[in-house]
């Protein structure tokens, strides 16, 4: 197997269309080598705690309601030919996400953070809700196969955030400025929302040296 590192917000409309794209190939190539672990990077990691309003943190961002709307439009057009609807009409705050992405991280210990970043994305993308919330969080690890209540207890304390925010520390040490950003064999970078073309080509250059090594060890 090759290890495919995937370094993401789950607040990033991008990453959301990047997994979806990523996805499509690997259905199409299920001989891929791909082994799949998600790691933490925060898009505001000076977010209070509790998010703030989202029109508010856009027209801050983007300088005013026009310029959010144009540095949104290409994510809407790249959602489209992803065969994903994103509601942005529904979200009404943007979160802090450093309690998401402590449940991806535990999701995990579990063999279940696909599934939670899975969740996570629908949450927030299709369904409007705040993935900075404790109960929000312990819905969705409960309906992913993971136990509320544990979940509820550990976000209640701050286990492991030091930890997250080391690896998102790393992260930009190591260059990354933007997500996703996808690391393959711990060598090469691919950044972006790369389209289900560029990673079947991908998988099958990797097959093909796999096979050539598999030749050369006979």
């Amino acid at each position: 197997m090759v290890r495919l590192d995937i370094i993401s917000d789950p607040i990033c409309p991008w990453c959301y269309i990047g997994k979806a794209n990523l996805e499509r190939a690997l259905a199409q190539n299920p001989d891929h080598p791909f082994q799949i672990e998600w790691h933490p990077f925060q898009l505001n990691p000076d977010m209070p705690l509790d998010g703030m309003d989202r029109r508010e943190y856009l027209e801050t961002k983007f300088g005013g309601k026009e310029g959010a709307v144009k540095a949104y439009a290409p994510v809407v057009a790249a959602a489209e030919a992803a065969g994903l609807s994103i509601n942005f009409e529904a979200i009404e705050k943007t979160p802090n996400t450093v309690n998401a992405h402590r449940l991806i991280h535990w999701a995990g210990l579990e063999k279940l953070q696909s599934r939670a970043v899975d969740a996570l994305f629908e949450a927030y993308f299709v369904q409007g809700r705040d993935i900075g919330d404790t109960d929000v969080l312990a819905d969705i690890a409960d309906s992913i196969g993971m136990d509320a209540a544990v979940v509820r207890r550990l976000l209640d304390g701050d286990q492991d955030v030091k930890d997250i925010q080391d690896r998102d520390k790393h992260s930009r040490e190591m260059g990354v400025s933007g997500v996703p950003c996808f690391i393959v064999a711990n060598q090469h970078a691919v950044p972006g929302a790369q389209p289900p073309e560029t990673w079947s080509k991908v998988i099958q250059e990797i097959n093909e040296q796999i096979a050539q090594q598999d030749e050369s060890n006979t």
